[in-house]
């Protein structure tokens, strides 16, 4: 898999006008660089499998591709860390403020965290433990706390329920059926479990010791119950960094998000209080892939920061240079792991790449993708014994605008895609009227004689054939005398019913 993945760089842009298939491709890169396989070897697979494992590698339980669109006001906060107004819900709608981070740092935690396998000296801990957040009768002290502290015991109620709560039980609703469901079937015996003080702290920390027993005479109201050697008790740790800067939830019981807890934390927690307690961390780092739209829309100096060092294969965590930087909200050490892939992409109709920041442009490989006429080879409309070759056609106008502007304003083969499915002049209108003419006015800024010269109005044999229709100005029929400035000839307008007829396509590159 390494020398697959050494032919994909790091930090990669696929650029180009629009409609030229940027994000199609980049479903193909990503998928390529998660699964360990060339370029070719995906290209090859039908679409459809392609984006349904691209959809798997991005769902939140794999969370091996991320996806994000720059915009003109996307900023650091978005991106790396921000602070965030949130309401207190239990205190009545007072507002206070915390540290939330950036889609980016998110991925990056995650992609950390997943790779991380744990093991334990101690053989209560199971390998890669879950970590569980139970409530003891709500948060802070309660006489059900001090029991199971006392008997080493983590309880909990719902008593007029069957002693087994199924997919099939009745009256209950899905949050309920959920937390019963994690305590009798999804705890298992190694798994880690910390009691929730409030909402950023907890009291306790313990190790699953037994398998789900019910006992209805127990404990009043709490018959559920599971047995615990605890580590610690009534102690007051924050470990809202521990759960990836989020504070701890409601339920009753529930999981912490593997792809957000810090294992390694919650370990060194462990030992904190268990001096006798080691344990071993090893690391598989799965090539991961996070996508950025648009790249060159937003503010590449604001949203990275002190990132656009850090992306750079040789800085990033464990290379030989390896930086990492103090986050400046949060205060944590920040570094980019290797196996995170940036992959971007840019409309070169929108900013050239000349116009780029030049610190992105020396971090990014480009590749670049232009208009591809030979996916609509065999795309045909007839009608009658007249045939238009929409490739051919393509190329033509490509051809003009390249020579009246640039190649980086071209016109992409995606736009006519959709007539390998319906190719007929119905289509093929909406395509010029709603995409291709509303491009061209605003490469040309309404210049419409360069627009006539693009789809060849300038000669059509007949005015009926002309997509802008030009007819001439008599200025004394406007104006009194004779205006002392330079006022446009003629007056030019779009020819709707010229887009619904076959020789108007065909006569944009007739005798070329």
């Amino acid at each position: 898999m390494s020398d697959i993945l050494s032919s994909f760089d790091c930090n990669l842009i696929l650029y180009g006008p629009p409609g030229t298939g940027k994000t199609y491709h980049t479903v193909l890169y990503a998928v390529a660089i998660c699964d360990g396989k060339s370029l070719e070897e995906v290209k090859a697979m039908p679409y459809t499998e392609v984006l349904k494992r691209f959809q798997e590698l991005k769902t939140p339980d794999t969370g091996r591709i991320a996806f994000t669109t720059f915009h003109q006001s996307y900023g650091y906060e978005e991106f790396i860390e921000g602070i965030r107004p949130r309401v207190e819900e239990e205190n009545s709608g007072k507002l206070s403020y915390q540290i939330v981070p950036g889609v980016f740092k998110q991925f990056c935690d995650e992609v950390r965290n997943r790779a991380v396998t744990v093991s334990s000296a101690c053989s209560n801990i199971k390998e890669n433990p879950t970590i569980w957040c139970v409530l003891l009768d709500g948060t802070g002290h309660s006489e059900l706390k001090t029991h199971c502290f006392t008997n080493n015991e983590i309880r909990i109620g719902w008593r007029d329920w069957d002693e087994r709560i199924t997919e099939d039980t009745k009256q209950l609703n899905d949050l309920t059926r959920a937390v019963l469901i994690n305590f009798q079937e999804n705890m298992e015996k190694g798994d880690i479990v910390l009691i929730e003080k409030n909402n950023t702290s907890i009291d306790a920390i313990g190790i699953i010791d037994s398998d789900y027993k019910y006992d209805k005479e127990g404990y009043e109201n709490y018959p559920r119950k599971r047995k615990v050697r605890w580590i610690a008790k009534n102690i007051d740790e924050d470990v809202v960094a521990l759960n990836g800067g989020k504070r701890l939830g409601r339920l009753t019981v529930y999981p912490f998000p593997s792809r957000r807890i810090d294992l390694v934390g919650i370990m060194h927690l462990i030992q904190k209080y268990d001096k006798g307690s080691h344990f071993t961390v090893q690391e598989k780092e799965s090539p991961c892939v996070f996508i950025i739209d648009e790249i060159n829309r937003g503010n590449i100096s604001r949203i990275f920061g002190e990132l656009i060092t850090l992306i750079e294969k040789t800085k990033r965590r464990k290379a030989k240079e390896e930086m990492s930087v103090t986050l400046p909200y949060s205060g944590d050490t920040f570094s980019v792991p290797q196996n995170v892939y940036l992959l971007g992409t840019m409309n070169t109709a929108d900013r050239s790449i000349a116009l780029m920041d030049t610190a992105l442009r020396r971090r990014f490989s480009f590749i670049e993708m232009m208009p591809d006429t030979e996916v609509l080879k065999g795309i045909e409309i007839t009608e009658g014994s007249e045939i238009l070759d929409i490739s051919k056609m393509l190329s033509i106008i490509n051809e003009r605008i390249a020579y009246l502007y640039d190649r980086e304003h071209m016109i992409g083969h995606a736009f006519f895609v959709p007539l390998r499915e319906d190719a007929s002049i119905e289509r093929l209108a909406a395509i010029f009227l709603k995409q291709v003419i509303p491009l061209l006015q605003e490469y040309f800024y309404e210049d419409y004689e360069k627009i006539q010269l693009v789809l060849g109005d300038n000669e059509k044999s007949q005015d009926t054939y002309k997509f802008i229709l030009d007819t001439k100005i008599k200025v004394q029929e406007i104006f009194n005398g004779s205006p002392g400035i330079d006022l446009p000839e003629k007056r030019y307008k779009i020819q709707k019913d010229a887009f619904f007829k076959l020789n108007s396509y065909k006569e944009i590159g007739e005798g070329l």
